[in-house]
């Protein structure tokens, strides 16, 4: 296929793109013509990501063949919100042409120490000619809200006179455990469908605590360092994970949203089975969504659709796009539950601690 190519946009351009599309003064023109860079900019991250990718899943392998991997184009709702985030009192400083991970790939092993191996054999250790300019271990130091997971930060860099036009380019790797993945992606299910921003320490208090007790009993389960500010005694810990999920009807709510949509299963058949670019789109209101596979070679007009569907649907709350590329279509459903309203594995596991609590 033929990749997306930097140079349309300077960087002065696109951090004013950014601007705009955090900007409550933007007309529609305005926003429009931002949106427009902004997908290129996106766009034009594909094919390192690509590259990350594959290494990513070729060594994941190595290490736990149960190993999933997965990459994702970051969603526009999500830039837009990560550029207007402001800090205190402080005014957004992010600009869009500093944002490390539009381009982003994940690998998710069955255990921690998995998960370990792979950074520091693969990435710390390894030969990787793209140079690292940051590092976040959110296992051996959970984020307040709970989060965990290893993120590095990769510059690109290629010595191919054709590729060359990439480097600088920035690309996120994340590598966690499955019981890490499987509280991730409850946080983005409750988030999308009681439209609250838990993710973004900006939900209500009560499932933002719900979700820090949990998250440490799961650091727990995995012998790793507590989320702060949440009991260190066990009982005490899995007694007010209880009491919460009394008081907010979790297992019930969750249950039922598991049985929500059944449509995806239509799509599961041998028709798209050599997909690899899955676009989806969620309509929680109407409980359907709508699946469109792309076979590899199409990831140019799956990017061109994708930015489509989200300029259709920026206004609707209602709605939710994304374009994720993955091996099969098994992946995916494994790699993103939370689209498909899965939510069973994190219950059997939230069934376990409330059973440990008595």
């Amino acid at each position: 296929m033929e990749w997306e190519k930097p140079g349309r946009y300077s960087k002065s351009q696109l951090n004013k793109t950014g601007d705009v599309l955090i900007s409550n003064t933007s007309t529609d023109e305005e926003r429009g013509e931002a949106l427009d860079i902004l997908n290129n900019w996106r766009a034009i991250h594909s094919y390192p990501m690509h590259v990350f990718k594959v290494r990513l899943k070729d060594v994941s392998k190595r290490v736990d063949s149960d190993a999933l991997t997965a990459q994702r184009l970051k969603r526009v709702p999500a830039i837009i919100k990560k550029l207007s985030r402001s800090y205190e009192d402080r005014p957004p400083t992010m600009k869009l042409s500093q944002m490390q991970d539009i381009g982003g790939c994940r690998a998710v092993l069955t255990t921690v120490g998995q998960a370990r191996k792979l950074c520091n054999d693969y990435y710390l250790k390894g030969d990787l000619k793209h140079k690292k300019v940051g590092m976040k271990d959110y296992i051996a130091n959970p984020k307040k809200d709970g989060y965990r997971s290893i993120h590095l930060i990769y510059r690109y860099n290629s010595d191919k006179e054709r590729k060359k036009i990439y480097n600088g380019l920035l690309v996120e790797v994340q590598i966690r455990s499955k019981l890490q993945h499987i509280w991730a992606t409850a946080i983005e299910t409750v988030d999308f469908f009681t439209r609250q921003a838990i993710k973004s320490n900006e939900g209500e208090e009560e499932w933002m605590n719900f979700f820090r007790l949990v998250g440490s009993a799961f650091a727990k389960e995995e012998n790793c360092p507590l989320v702060p500010n949440t009991p260190v005694e066990e009982k005490e810990l899995y007694s007010q994970i209880k009491k919460k999920e009394a008081e907010l009807n979790v297992r019930t709510i969750m249950s039922g949203w598991t049985n929500a949509m059944r449509v995806f299963e239509e799509y599961a058949s041998k028709s798209i089975s050599k997909a690899q670019f899955f676009l989806l789109e969620l309509d929680i209101v109407g409980e359907k969504m709508t699946l469109t596979a792309y076979p590899k070679r199409q990831e140019g007009k799956a990017i061109e659709d994708y930015a489509k569907a989200e300029k259709r649907n920026k206004e609707k709350k209602e709605f939710d796009v994304v374009l994720v590329g993955v091996d099969t279509i098994g992946d995916l459903k494994k790699a993103y539950p939370n689209y498909f309203v899965d939510t069973r594995e994190f219950l059997i596991q939230l069934q376990k601690i409330i059973k440990k609590a008595g």
